[in-house]
């Protein structure tokens, strides 16, 4: 399909709101063809790209033929901290791939982590990932010098399905977040819960407000349990994705985080969170709940989730490569 292409191939810089449309022409035309629940509209572009991470001048590229899209890249550069990393994301329409525009656009992101790593002054990965299965993206990444570093789960449990009953301990209460009152000691918890795991980065504030922003955000999915101090202590937000449910004909919600403070582990706070969050979904008419995990995860969390009926849809995998800074 790639001799389709003209040799008026140029790359720019984001255009702004007036690239839109074509972006997400772009991206459902890979999901046609890729079938990987990828699919979007204007508005959630529009609403992604406010992300306090995403710079758009300096981060985010698009690819042209004549007039027609066809590639897209961006990059979220993580604050400078423990963990200088860029997550990668990128597509090329169906007809283009196969040419050398896949190269082009890996050329560009790595250059463009190597101005991250020579601003900092230190070595800074190019991380992206991709489904086990979709062998494009992952002969794509492997031939490029990406490595393999961990693999993760997408989880599914019916909601049908009976769900036992949670059981806090002595001493918690439970209740829903507020995003304005909350948000420093709901980060501080986040922080302290993710410590230990894999390739963490510290959540801000800023970022923590951006995504209680989101038009899908529903507060009464986001809860956190007390200690009898006031310390919080463990929490689990859960989400509800109408357009995707739209697109694909499903009634899906997610646990999109669970995760329990240190000090208070082993209490079977996880166990009560997660169910009090499927319980929460369920209540509400979704049918199936979905969640991500790490396959090595740390704290046992995979073993909870297949305790209380989840099972696995499918693997992804979590790619990286060393860029170092010039001079």
């Amino acid at each position: 399909m790639s001799t389709l292409l003209s040799t008026n191939i140029i790359m720019r810089p984001y255009a702004g709101e007036a690239d839109l449309p074509a972006i997400a022409d772009l991206l459902n035309a890979c999901e046609a063809v890729d079938r990987l629940d990828a699919g979007t509209s204007v508005d959630e572009l529009r609403q992604k790209f406010t992300d306090p991470d995403l710079d758009l001048s300096r981060d985010v590229r698009v690819w042209q033929d004549d007039n027609d899209l066809i590639g897209f890249a961006a990059i979220w550069v993580l604050p400078p901290g423990d963990n200088h990393s860029g997550f990668l994301w990128c597509n090329v329409h169906p007809k283009a791939r196969g040419s050398t525009l896949e190269t082009q656009m890996l050329a560009w992101s790595e250059q463009r982590m190597r101005e991250v790593a020579h601003e900092r002054g230190v070595c800074v990965y190019l991380r992206a990932g991709a489904r086990s299965t979709h062998h494009y993206r992952v002969s794509l990444l492997e031939q490029h010098g990406f490595a393999i570093e961990r693999y993760f789960y997408r989880m599914t449990r019916s909601l049908l399905a009976p769900i036992p009953e949670a059981q806090f301990p002595a001493g918690f209460s439970v209740r829903h977040i507020d995003s304005d009152r909350d948000a420093e000691a709901w980060v501080a918890m986040f922080n302290e819960s993710f410590i230990d795991h894999w390739n963490h980065h510290p959540l801000t504030i800023e970022q923590f407000k951006h995504e209680t922003t989101e038009p899908d955000y529903n507060p009464a999915l986001d809860r956190i349990a007390i200690a009898a101090d006031g310390t919080f202590a463990a929490f689990c937000a859960g989400h509800i994705y109408p357009k995707d449910n739209q697109r694909n004909g499903r009634n899906e919600g997610w646990i999109n985080i669970l995760g329990t403070r240190r000090g208070f582990r082993r209490l079977g706070l996880g166990r009560a969170m997660l169910l009090s969050g499927l319980q929460q979904l369920k209540a509400i008419g979704v049918e199936t709940a979905l969640l991500g995990v790490d396959s090595e995860n740390p704290s046992g969390a995979l073993r909870l989730y297949e305790s209380v009926g989840f099972s696995k849809l499918y693997t992804s995998i979590a790619y990286a490569k060393e860029v170092r800074g010039e001079g």
